[in-house]
């Protein structure tokens, strides 16, 4: 599976998201429900942030968007901009700080 944005490359200018930065995000963040737990940049450039306690994989649960939205809600999500690819931040609650480490999806 090749990037779902092949026309935005990572280091991003001034260390910030673009605008045009797309995500898949758990619906229960998007909306506000839950806060974002996990954020993974994986090694094609794609972002997927989830709240960690709901599965992203069932139907309907997660959604493509624009990852600036989610910023709105979270405003620590921006310190991410620089997490490389291949890698996750992660924390126990929205107050905790983001741990980072390398991830790598679960088959490889």
């Amino acid at each position: 599976m090749g990037s779902m944005q092949p026309g935005v490359s990572w280091p991003f200018e001034n260390g910030t998201f673009p605008v045009e930065l797309l995500a898949i995000v758990q619906r229960t963040v998007s909306e506000g429900q839950f806060p974002a737990l996990t954020v993974i940049h994986d090694d094609e450039g794609d972002w997927l942030v989830s709240d960690d306690l709901h599965d992203p994989n069932a139907h309907g649960a997660s959604t493509v968007q624009h990852l600036l939205h989610v910023l709105e809600l979270d405003s620590s999500l921006a310190q991410l901009a620089a997490l490389p690819p291949g890698h996750v931040a992660w924390r126990a609650n929205a107050e905790d700080p983001w741990i980072i480490s390398e991830w790598a999806y679960a088959d490889e």
